[in-house]
């Protein structure tokens, strides 16, 4: 006759087993189909990022092979200083930056606006400042304030609302009568930090170009 403890033992260890058993039937019946179709989707989806490398390197080789550059594409001629028009024959070009609350790199994209290589008299910066915080706006337009005793055409503007956001202050900003008179806008995001050259290297396009109504530059990422 058992006692009652080897009893509780043996009937733990039943229960264990049927537990055991029921795991591995539902474990059979369920859970393995499902990693199975989830291993399926990841080797589709390998299989589609395999594809698309071997795409774009095909595109890329084929463009750099027999592809024509923008400037084999395009009319392209440099401006160049006349001495009897002087900087007149460049065109008036207005650069827009929109800010908000940009602290950390707000001087750096002003400073790479004024900074570009045209004419000072044919090139209008504006600043268009929605930032919310006071201690920001100020220390925006104070920047704004030095490079004008520098002798850059540079204004600083704000309005009472924040309607469209950025895209609102850039169509607010085409409204001065300032603007109205510049025959090209270049858009520069409050990070943005252009090259020197980058009006000389894009303005061409657009001024020997009438079909043209847009050029868009590569962008290069920092840190």
């Amino acid at each position: 006759m058992k006692l009652l403890p080897e009893l509780l033992v043996g009937a733990q260890y039943d229960i264990a087993g049927q537990l055991m058993l029921i795991w591995g039937q539902i474990r059979a019946s369920l859970v393995v189909p499902v990693l199975r179709i989830f291993m399926y989707i990841n080797l589709v989806m390998l299989i589609m990022l395999f594809t698309e490398k071997v795409y774009m390197a095909i595109v890329v080789a084929f463009n750099k092979l027999f592809g024509k550059t923008p400037e084999k594409r395009y009319k392209f001629e440099p401006f160049e200083d006349d001495v009897e028009l002087g900087s007149s024959i460049y065109p008036l070009v207005l650069v827009q930056v929109p800010m908000f609350n940009e602290k950390e790199v707000y001087h750096l994209s002003i400073g790479a606006a004024c900074g570009l290589s045209w004419p000072s008299d044919r090139i209008v910066i504006q600043v268009l400042d929605d930032s919310t915080d006071p201690l920001i706006k100020g220390m925006v337009e104070m920047e704004c304030q030095s490079w004008a005793s520098k002798g850059i055409n540079i204004h600083y503007q704000v309005r009472e609302n924040r309607k469209g956001y950025k895209a609102g202050a850039l169509k607010q900003g085409l409204k001065h009568d300032y603007a109205k008179q510049c025959e090209y806008v270049v858009i520069f995001d409050a990070d943005f930090q252009p090259e020197p050259d980058f009006l000389t290297q894009t303005i061409p396009f657009l001024h020997h170009n009438r079909q043209l109504g847009l050029v868009q530059a590569r962008w290069k990422f920092g840190k």
